[in-house]
């Protein structure tokens, strides 16, 4: 009986496990492929100060730090398209990401983020 038990209590753990979905990835070549054939949106997640240092032409700007972030992405973005987030390493968005897959987004992080946006472009 116990082992039956122990069995069923294990099972449960591996279906929570389950539930947390993996944030899908993208990289920097990739992102440069799909912004010459469509229209993406596309969500730079850093400060204005780092915004004044270059971004990424077609980007929507929301701070990652603002305390409204989601409520201002949920404002701004379609959620029926997939979006695709980047910070300046890569850290921010894919919290970003998670965040925005909990509100039922499709999100993609930018691998890199915009460090590598500019060593490859």
């Amino acid at each position: 009986m116990k082992k039956v038990f122990c069995l069923i209590i294990i099972s449960f753990l591996f279906i929570n496990c389950d539930e947390a979905q993996e944030i899908k990835t993208i990289t920097t070549l990739e992102l440069k492929a799909l912004l010459e054939k469509d229209k993406i949106q596309l969500l730079d997640v850093r400060t204005p100060e780092e915004i004044k240092n270059g971004f990424i032409t077609s980007a929507k700007f929301v701070n990652y730090f603002d305390a409204d972030f989601a409520e201002k992405v949920m404002k701004n973005l379609d959620k029926k398209k997939p979006v695709y987030l980047y910070c300046r390493s890569g850290g921010r968005s894919g919290k970003s990401a998670k965040i925005l897959q909990e509100k039922g987004f499709e999100v993609y992080n930018v691998l890199g983020g915009f460090n590598q946006w500019e060593l490859e472009n």
